[in-house]
């Protein structure tokens, strides 16, 4: 996945939808945060960071596992 840079700030812009996010969740059976990171080519703790704002707005879940969050569907 190519990464785009915003010229003016510097910082990274986003290439991948909170919809694209929240699907890939949905179409699976509950997923670690690292399966997430994995998949779109993220670092862990951006992966988190999106999916607790999913979570935050209700489009996703998570519940501990042992030491690991696993992320599921709200629906």
């Amino acid at each position: 996945m190519v990464k785009d840079r915003d010229e003016e700030s510097g910082q990274y812009t986003e290439t991948v939808t909170d919809e694209e996010i929240a699907e890939f969740v949905r179409n699976s059976n509950g997923l670690t945060t690292s399966e997430v990171a994995d998949e779109f080519d993220y670092e862990r703790p951006t992966a988190y960071r999106r999916l607790k704002s999913l979570e935050e707005s209700g489009d996703v879940q998570s519940r501990k596992i042992g030491n690991s969050l696993l992320w599921e569907s709200s629906e």
